[in-house]
């Protein structure tokens, strides 16, 4: 059985991203959970930030921000990046991450990241408590230590990331399975989920 709730966030879990941005001089980092990619071609995303927040304006007059995905090892960064305000503090001092200059954009990315997106605002839509920015990609920023020299894979799962559930952090869990495994053929030709199926039907039918 289940339980009505009122209309809420409850999409979970969610990417815990960090957002830098900068805009004449000032620079900053915030914590975003509202994010995603909404076109693959032309490739672009998006966040959405509530206009209260200091890296708002940042983000509104450069009409750029950059993505950095987050893992265990800068958990802590994360969560302060998204707890304090960058009116009243230096967070890349004080969170101890480093910035790196931005290839495409003007903000800069997070070295400890491995990956960073760089954006470019292509509209802004306000929607309520968070106004959305949705963006194309301009550049793509991967950590060479996951990338295979055999072959030029890119092993993100490898990175340790980090997601956001209901107020709380949590990494990355094992692999259930590839894109497509569900319909995958087995040697037999039959797929797995079929052959599963199928034997669920045998026993009710005995």
């Amino acid at each position: 059985m289940k339980q009505d709730w009122k209309p809420g966030t409850m999409v979970y879990p969610a990417p815990a991203v960090l957002v830098s941005c900068a805009h004449n001089g000032r620079s900053n980092l915030l914590t975003v959970a509202w994010t995603g990619t909404i076109c693959s071609s032309p490739a672009m995303c998006y966040i959405s930030v509530r206009p209260e927040r200091y890296s708002y304006d940042l983000i509104r007059n450069s009409m750029e921000f950059t993505i950095n995905l987050t893992t265990e090892a800068i958990a802590r960064a994360t969560d302060w990046c998204g707890v304090r305000s960058g009116r009243d503090y230096d967070k890349w001092a004080e969170s101890g991450l480093t910035p790196e200059p931005g290839v495409m954009v003007g903000s800069p990315s997070v070295k400890e990241s491995p990956l960073s997106i760089e954006c470019r605002v292509k509209e802004i839509v306000s929607l309520g408590s968070h106004d959305m920015f949705i963006a194309e990609v301009l550049n793509v920023r991967a950590d060479e230590s996951l990338i295979d020299p055999a072959d030029g894979a890119f092993h993100l799962e490898r990175a340790g990331l980090m997601s956001y559930s209901h107020g709380a952090y949590f990494s990355q869990g094992e692999m259930l399975g590839k894109f497509g495994w569900s319909v995958a053929k087995t040697k037999a030709g039959v797929s797995r989920t079929h052959g599963a199926a199928s034997r669920q039907t045998l026993k009710k039918n005995s």
